[in-house]
């Protein structure tokens, strides 16, 4: 078993700086990430199934021409190649899970 207190865990310049917790291939990847007031993920899309848990705080999330509002204790969930972008005017801490992972035509750096 591993453990980890997402509380106490420290992302140091906000999205520039996300926490890769776990990524075992072929199951799934879990990324801590903590945005600073006014910080976003910009519009992007990833090939896996990506699940956002809001962990602090409150994000705007939008994909596909709609927009939530999710404070902490929502989950969202971005199909593959679902282009997306995640903002949040106050700041918030995010819990990521990508898979499965790697997905389909994700580039692992090697040719």
């Amino acid at each position: 078993m591993q453990h980890w207190n997402l509380q106490q865990l420290e992302t140091p310049g906000g999205s520039r700086s996300p926490l890769v917790l776990d990524a075992a291939d072929e199951t799934a990847r879990a990324v801590l990430i903590g945005l600073e007031p006014g910080q976003s993920l910009g519009d992007h899309q990833v090939k896996e199934h990506a699940f956002l848990v809001v962990l602090e705080g409150q994000v705007r999330a939008e994909a596909g021409g709609e927009a939530v509002d999710a404070e902490a204790g929502s989950l969202l969930r971005f199909s593959p190649d679902e282009r997306h972008s995640v903002s949040s005017a106050e700041g918030a801490r995010l819990l990521m899970l990508l898979a499965p992972w790697p997905g389909a035509g994700h580039y692992r750096g090697s040719l």
